[in-house]
């Protein structure tokens, strides 16, 4: 048991969401627009002029979260998706209280 006593390596830090060493462009793609769209509505949400945006960024983002989250493939892919699928409810449920879908 050398790594017991001995000092621990620390590799360099690198952020990828194919932890399994396999392009997923497409799953990574619905991750991204998921956490854009969630944090677009979460912060519009925020505002009540902007009710209209945060009611359909959020929506927008719950619908192509919860399909991400059904076609992912890997752990940091599904961790985006919740991490925007929150923020999605959260801005919709705003931008709805704040004056819904419309003008």
């Amino acid at each position: 048991m050398p790594h017991v006593f001995g000092p621990a390596r620390q590799g360099r830090f690198r952020f990828t969401l194919n932890s399994d060493g396999r392009p997923h462009t497409v799953e990574n793609a619905l991750s991204v627009v998921t956490v854009v769209c969630g944090l677009a509505a979460f912060a519009a949400g925020f505002l009540p002029a902007m009710h209209v945006l945060a009611s359909w960024a959020g929506a927008l983002g719950l619908g192509v979260g919860l399909y991400s989250q059904y076609v992912s493939a890997t752990r940091p892919e599904r961790a985006l998706n919740i991490v925007g699928i929150v923020a999605s409810f959260v801005g919709v449920a705003f931008g709805v209280h704040h004056g819904g879908f419309l003008p």
